[in-house]
């Protein structure tokens, strides 16, 4: 009856509905508590009546105003009190008049929502400082891992040690992440590695470090660490001599509990050093690959150096130099080479650290002993540049716990960004970008991560082994060079299956009075240079090079097949004599077609679509591993047992890992579903050629030498009066 009535008194609402496509106007907003929802009864609508003129009606007898339909909702309206001057009393009367109005089915009047933006905010004092995870000043220049924080990827279930002078275990940004299960004191040979205050009050190395990785967030203390929801524990090392027996314990201590190892330190960079791992310390490297973490091997984070200023080059720090480790250097807060850094082929990738002195450094939780106040914004160089690099490794391993050391590698290869343009970037025959200075790129959180979330492991390696060619040529002064060629056909890289690269190693032995005055330089067959051996001023060593095995990643991903060349040249005079060298091979069956598939799966992953939603690849819980074996700590024991350690165990766990793997995949084939076969499709080439052991030693046999001391691996920062 009221219907009728009010019809017959308002003939102007019995209008019929508008037919004009243009949509209804929107809600505008209102001041905080003058506003009311309302919602008309739908049979009006039904009936032909016009709802913005009902909507209009309903707020003018409550004394409002209508703003319009508030969004897509039909029949929702907003009406407001548009007088500043209205009362409390003004509010009650037009909610009175709203809940008796038979034009409105339901209203209520609206509260200001507390919501806060899903961005990250700790509670940390220094974390607005660390300009490396969260860049407001220079957009993009950080590592780019909020977004991935946001999806609680923090590296939990992941355990990264760092191997270096100790770590301060019960300070408040470590104590909760620490892991002593992972942890050991070799300087002292106990199970603790707190670091021991020194003359210097220097033992906080490994402190900062351990701090950028796995600092606690929200405890109102120092920082926050890339991933901050991981372990980390320390081994102490560094605090003392160091023998090749202890490095070698250290590279594979607790390695079924720790599944990456942080190493910011190597050998002297002055200029003129060439080292790195002696005998033992090489076959822990190659043991941690094959057996640590069940059987998908140790990750090795390494930097690489801090020589920059000496004309120093990572192609002659043996820790840099192989296969088995990810190689860092560093970039500025503007994305530049720093004068400290060094550039090498073997340079996997970059990440920030400190600059000039009017650069900010990297803020990290600091050791509270001696002059040590637990916090400290002044860490430096590529000795900053490595841990984040292994907090960024323990991310992707939280969302791809199965990724196998090699997975790391190929990841980061396909995922790196440029940005430098002043670096000598060059796009090799498969589509990756690298320059001497940076790499691969920069690394990129969100893309690691990502990237991992869709990966599936890559075949397994295989190598191949030119003769060694004794040639005993006399290397020519500038700008002559002496070049040497090898040409590897398909027939000789039928018997291991490779298809294209990794890493290309070139072990050469010559003879010269001051080899800092050599250039060597290795092309590949696709025409991508790689300057393996850089001169250096400083290098005045008359001994030339023994054995010595240079690396290059800059040929990843190419055709392995065709004509490889090897140019010397004297930048004196024609002194110095080339007596042999040997190309060797690292790759994969993995073809070059399925490379391009790769790149084009990875970046399709780039949304994060994956990472938003349930999907999940299957993943092997890896070999059921014992423990190592836990024995007093001497030389006597390491040198009897070097001989198994290095063969037997090596040989027979890769050998149960292959058929391990094989026998997953064979079954994953036959059940995975078909639409994730068909997005994964690349998943089918890993049974292609079958399974085949690599000898995985690099350069000459391994020759077990009595354990001797050798210097003093120097921790990867810059002097505070240096930046």
């Amino acid at each position: 009856q009221n219907t009728c009535s009010l019809l017959i008194l308002h003939p102007m609402w019995t209008s019929p509905p508008s037919t004009s496509a243009s949509p209804p106007p929107t809600a505008s907003t209102c001041g905080p508590g003058q506003s009311w929802a309302v919602r008309l009864h739908p049979h009006y609508s039904e009936e032909g009546h016009s709802l913005d003129e009902l909507a209009r009606r309903v707020a003018e007898d409550a004394g409002l105003q209508s703003h319009g339909q508030i969004g897509q909702l039909q029949g929702h309206y907003l009406l407001c009190q548009d007088s500043e001057d209205a009362s409390a009393g003004d509010a009650r009367a037009a909610g009175k008049s709203l809940s008796s109005h038979p034009f409105v089915a339901w209203h209520s009047q609206e509260l200001i929502l507390s919501r806060s933006k899903r961005g990250m905010a700790f509670n940390d004092p220094r974390y607005p400082k660390q300009w490396h995870l969260h860049n407001e000043l220079r957009a993009g220049m950080d590592i780019n891992v909020t977004g991935v924080w946001e999806r609680n990827i923090t590296g939990s279930g992941v355990t990264v040690v760092v191997v270096d002078d100790g770590v301060q275990h019960t300070l408040e940004d470590i104590q909760p992440n620490y892991s002593p299960e992972g942890s050991y004191d070799l300087n002292s040979n106990d199970p603790d590695p707190m670091p021991h205050p020194d003359a210097q009050s220097g033992n906080h190395h490994g402190t900062r470090c351990a701090g950028e990785i796995a600092a606690v967030s929200n405890n109102s203390f120092c920082a926050v660490g890339v991933a901050y929801g991981s372990r980390v524990a320390g081994i102490r090392v560094l605090d003392g001599p160091l023998t090749d027996s202890m490095e070698a314990v250290a590279f594979n201590k607790h390695y079924q509990v720790n599944d990456v190892y942080s190493c910011s330190w190597g050998p002297d960079d002055d200029g003129q050093t060439v080292d790195g791992p002696h005998p033992l310390g090489k076959a822990a490297l190659q043991h941690g690959v094959i057996a640590g973490r069940r059987g998908f091997g140790s990750v090795f984070v390494v930097a690489s150096g801090n020589g920059g200023r000496f004309n120093d080059n990572c192609n002659y720090d043996g820790y840099a130099n192989s296969i088995y480790t990810v190689t860092i250097g560093a970039v500025d807060e503007n994305g530049r080479m720093p004068f400290y850094a060094e550039e090498c082929a073997s340079m996997l990738a970059v990440t920030f650290s400190s600059g000039g002195k009017q650069m900010r450094s990297i803020v990290t939780s600091d050791w509270s002993l001696q002059q040590g106040t637990g916090c400290t914004d002044g860490h430096t160089g590529t000795s900053a540049a490595a841990p984040l690099a292994a907090g960024m490794v323990a991310l992707m391993l939280q969302v791809r716990p199965c990724l196998t050391w090699r997975d790391v590698q190929h990841i980061i290869t396909y995922t790196a960004t440029q940005y430098d343009t002043h670096a000598d970037w060059r796009t090799n025959g498969a589509g990756f970008h690298h320059s001497h200075q940076h790499g691969f790129g920069l690394l990129n959180a969100w893309r690691l991560v990502n990237a991992a979330k869709v990966w599936v492991s890559v075949p397994f390696l295989v190598s191949y082994q030119s003769p060694l060619m004794k040639k005993e040529k006399m290397i020519r002064a500038y700008p002559e060079k002496l070049i040497l060629t090898w040409n590897v056909t398909d027939a000789d890289l039928k018997k291991s299956g490779m298809k294209t690269l990794e890493h290309v190693t070139v072990t050469v032995t010559m003879s010269h009075p001051r080899r800092g005055n050599v250039e060597i330089e290795l092309v590949c067959p696709s025409g991508m240079s790689s300057l393996i051996g850089a001169r250096r001023a400083l290098d005045t060593d008359p001994s030339g090079y023994a054995e010595w095995t240079f690396s290059t990643v800059r040929c990843w991903g190419e055709r392995a097949e065709g004509e490889y060349s090897l140019l010397l040249t004297d930048h004196t005079f024609s002194l110095g004599t080339l007596n042999n060298w040997k190309l060797t091979l690292y790759g994969s069956s993995m073809s070059f077609e399925e490379v391009k598939l790769r790149q084009k799966t990875v970046e399709e992953a780039m949304g994060g679509h994956y990472l938003d939603s349930n999907f999940s690849l299957p993943c092997p819980p890896g070999l059921d591993l014992a423990p190592e074996t836990l024995s007093p700590l001497t030389s006597n024991s390491l040198k009897t047992n070097a001989d198994s350690l290095i063969y037997n165990s090596s040989l027979l766990l890769l050998g149960c890992f292959a058929l391990f793997w094989s026998l997953y995949y064979t079954l994953e084939v036959a059940l995975a579903h078909l639409d994730l076969r068909e997005m994964l499709c690349w998943t089918q080439s890993r049974t292609r050629g079958g399974f085949q052991a690599v000898n995985l030693e690099e350069g000459p046999d391994l020759d077990i030498q009595p354990v001797q001391n050798v210097d003093a691996k120097v921790p990867l920062v810059v002097a505070d009066d240096a930046t």
